[in-house]
């Protein structure tokens, strides 16, 4: 991969990923768009001006998968790159992702997801094709109590 730090972009975009886990399932989406269109991943997206990361999570994850939840935290980030296929970076992404708790609802793909699902925990690697990292946070998450 090329330096990004080149990329004629100005700066990362703030997005967020809303984590949610439920009796040892984390719910995730398949992705209809870049970066990482086709694998699964957290429902999320762009911060909106003047919207708190934690609102964003609730907006975004009720808007792709029309389930509530209540955010908690944001606990950690990831950078992530929508390349071009010569390997330079078109954007950065820097994903912050949020623990929400379940409240209500069950997944159904809307927005910009193709599908939504539960997925234990402890084996999603082999359930689905996953993005970079999803594995790694969802764990991360499950440990916050």
């Amino acid at each position: 991969m090329q330096d990004v730090r080149s990329s004629p972009l100005p700066r990362p975009i703030t997005a967020v990923l809303a984590v949610v886990i439920r009796d040892d399932q984390v719910l995730l989406v398949q992705r209809a768009n870049p970066p990482d269109a086709g694998l699964w991943g957290f429902p999320g997206g762009k911060v909106d001006f003047g919207e708190t990361l934690l609102a964003a999570a609730e907006r975004e994850l009720f808007e792709e998968t029309g389930v509530r939840a209540t955010a908690d935290r944001a606990f950690t980030a990831v950078d992530a790159y929508d390349l071009s296929e010569d390997g330079h970076a078109r954007q950065h992404f820097v994903l912050v992702a949020v623990r929400c708790h379940w409240q209500s609802g069950e997944p159904s793909a809307a927005d910009d997801a193709l599908d939504a699902q539960w997925y234990p925990i402890k084996n999603m690697e082999s359930s689905v094709a996953l993005s970079r990292d999803v594995a790694a946070v969802a764990r991360q998450a499950a440990l916050i109590t």
